[in-house]
């Protein structure tokens, strides 16, 4: 698979406010997905939507333990990407958000007249 297409793929399963959740709870440990659900607040059959999401995209691998299954991140560097992708989201001003701006950025609008 193309390399941009792989990055491509990344960005779109962590494109979720949900999941940046998930992922920001687990950290650095391994977590049930009670665990998740009691720390988000979000339901279980919801929590376990983004985890399926999240482990099919190989962010983040399980580990079985008698009836329980623990969740932990496959690469840990996720962690430090994200935190420079928050300082960054940082330094973005407020704007009012409106659904044409999902649609195609200005640059892209701009360029492509």
């Amino acid at each position: 698979m193309d390399d941009a297409l792989k990055l491509q793929m990344l960005f779109q399963t962590l494109g979720d406010s949900n999941r940046l959740k998930i992922i920001g709870f687990i950290g650095e440990k391994e977590c049930s997905v009670s665990e998740i659900v009691e720390a988000t607040g979000m339901s279980q059959p919801l929590v376990s939507h983004h985890l399926r999401t999240l482990r099919e995209s190989q962010v983040l691998e399980t580990k079985r333990s008698g009836p329980f299954v623990y969740y932990r991140l496959k690469d840990q560097r996720l962690l430090s990407a994200l935190g420079i992708f928050s300082e960054i989201a940082d330094s973005i001003e407020d704007k009012e958000v409106n659904s044409t701006m999902f649609c195609s950025p200005q640059w892209w609008r701009m360029h492509w007249k």
